[in-house]
């Protein structure tokens, strides 16, 4: 299948900057790209584009002084396998000696997921007793999902895994942080993942696009999706970027106040007669 992804972002601003984003499609996805994403800024100001310690892309724009809003564009088409999240129920947890060694930041505690808290204990009495391996990560995803109730009105960008479980409320970014965390407290290597996320396969009403955010966890000497606010295999995810937490993979990052005046995210199935949307046409201010 075909997915057309994109987003259009304005952010008001009050004095010079630098804006960071994790606005690109990840590398491992980057052959699954029909041809290569177009991101255009307003007003056309250069930026360049680096990668991070987890290979994620990074975009990096300098503001001057005099400017008040920059609007981010992009659109893409992406090849989709069209399947359903695979599940591996036979994926067994790892022993800490068998796991290679760069999987161990992602069993520490980290500035949204505190796993140097009241949730190890509570992590060990609820879930010590359940299945290792598969049926132990789902077990978290069921509880979490529960656990959390969904509300766009409630979502609170500094809230951490550990208020998300006390108040029992957030967004998607909430339900990932808190199913990390419980996997970590576990001595289950878990991460945190952005990305696309279309309705595809699920029934209307659809809400408003947006970005989305779910987990990797690794099992059976590999990382498999898991993801705590829908708790069902979905199709057409397409991944951004991932890190220990969303704190190393903010959409956008400003350096000062700012304040979003816009905020656009197309992910959805081209089928034969659906026409992509125009990209974004090129400015003086492409990548460099």
């Amino acid at each position: 299948m075909l997915i057309q992804i994109g987003y259009d972002i304005e952010l008001a601003l009050t004095a010079p900057t630098t804006v960071l984003g994790a606005l690109n499609v990840h590398p491992s996805r980057a052959h699954d790209l029909q041809a290569p994403e177009r991101l255009t800024v307003e007003p056309p100001l250069p930026f360049s584009s680096y990668q991070d310690g987890l290979d994620n892309t990074i975009t990096r724009i300098d503001v001057p002084t005099g400017v008040a809003s920059v609007r981010l564009s992009n659109r893409a088409v992406v090849a989709d396998c069209g399947l359903p999240d695979p599940v591996h129920l036979d994926a067994r947890q790892h022993t800490l000696h068998e796991l290679p060694s760069e999987a161990f930041r992602f069993l520490l505690p980290s500035r949204y997921c505190e796993v140097d808290s009241e949730l190890m204990q509570f992590a060990w009495d609820r879930f010590g007793a359940t299945p290792e391996g598969w049926a132990r990560v789902q077990a978290i995803c069921d509880y979490t999902h529960r656990h959390i109730r969904f509300d766009y009105q409630q979502a609170r960008a500094n809230r951490t895994a550990l208020e998300a479980w006390r108040e029992g409320v957030g967004v998607c970014r909430d339900y990932a942080h808190l199913s990390v965390t419980l996997c970590r407290c576990l001595n289950i290597p878990a991460r945190y993942v952005s990305g696309y996320l279309g309705d595809m396969g699920t029934p209307p009403p659809y809400p408003p696009g947006d970005f989305a955010a779910w987990m990797e966890v690794y099992l059976g000497g590999a990382w498999h999706s898991f993801d705590a606010r829908n708790n069902t295999p979905r199709i057409g995810r397409v991944l951004m970027a991932r890190g220990r937490d969303a704190a190393d993979v903010p959409i956008t990052m400003v350096f000062g106040f700012s304040q979003l005046k816009h905020f656009e995210v197309v992910t959805e199935e081209l089928s034969a007669t659906t026409r992509p949307l125009p990209r974004p046409q090129p400015s003086s201010g492409s990548a460099r």
